[in-house]
């Protein structure tokens, strides 16, 4: 009965993720696979040889250690449906947008403050998967969709769970099968998406809040929520590792 106990509290904080362990796999494995050989080379030089798609969970990880609280507020932006981020208040430590900025900042100028350039990578790599969950642009209201309690195929959950990992998961793909589903960008698309600023990526999460609350029944959540939102989800997935290797072409390169 303990060791049960003890799982469960191990599991807990992972919850309430940017995306679940297999969503950011997917980022970081849709991003290898469209990085250049130079930049492959150099990112997996800096990570000591683990894969983006390894390196992507390090910020969730790191969550238990009290050393790193500070980065909690990085995960996300808030930002009320009647304004846009320039007219929300940042909150005081920054958050994901301002971060990313930060990140790429420090890169660039192989200055890093506080951290190693591998942390401050693996961040990068964590924090452009997590500015397209749609609720890690947060209303501001429910602790992106955290406090929005659903069941799940009938057992209990909450919205951000559901987009994090419990749609996700119930695809039963390993993160490499699920690259392969989802990895069919044009390159129109890819050349669209890299083009796009980080700003456009928060208004595309934003603009999906709608159809992400649009629940019938918080009850009985399950097939028909996953037919109707799987396709959106995935489109994200698929942004956010086309834009993620953008950046490290461009960093690395």
């Amino acid at each position: 009965m303990k060791s049960k106990l003890f799982v469960a509290l191990l599991l807990l904080p992972l919850l309430s993720l940017g995306w679940g362990q297999t969503g950011h796999r997917v980022v970081g494995e849709i991003a290898d696979r469209h990085m250049s050989p130079e930049a492959r080379a150099k990112v997996l030089e800096i990570l000591a040889g683990e894969s983006p798609a390894m390196a992507s969970n390090w910020m969730d990880f790191i969550k238990s250690n009290h050393d790193y609280d500070h980065m909690k507020k990085w995960h996300y932006v808030t930002i009320p449906d009647s304004i846009d981020y320039h007219e929300a208040d940042t909150p005081h430590g920054g958050d994901a947008y301002l971060t990313i900025l930060r990140i790429i900042e420090e890169i660039e100028s192989g200055e890093f403050h506080g951290w190693t350039e591998a942390e401050a990578l693996k961040s990068l790599i964590h924090l452009v998967g997590d500015l397209h969950q749609p609720l890690h642009v947060g209303n501001g209201e429910d602790r992106g969709g955290n406090d929005v309690r659903v069941k799940w195929f009938g057992e209990p959950s909450n919205l951000h769970r559901v987009w994090d990992s419990e749609m996700i998961d119930g695809q039963q793909l390993s993160y490499t099968e699920y690259t392969n589903w989802v990895d069919v960008a044009t390159q129109d698309q890819i050349s669209k998406w890299q083009s796009d600023d980080i700003q456009i990526w928060m208004e595309e999460s934003k603009a999906m809040r709608e159809s992400v609350y649009d629940i019938e029944d918080p009850e009985r959540l399950g097939y028909q929520y996953n037919y109707d939102h799987i396709a959106e989800l995935n489109d994200r997935l698929l942004r956010a590792g086309i834009r993620l290797a953008g950046i490290l072409n461009e960093l690395y390169g």
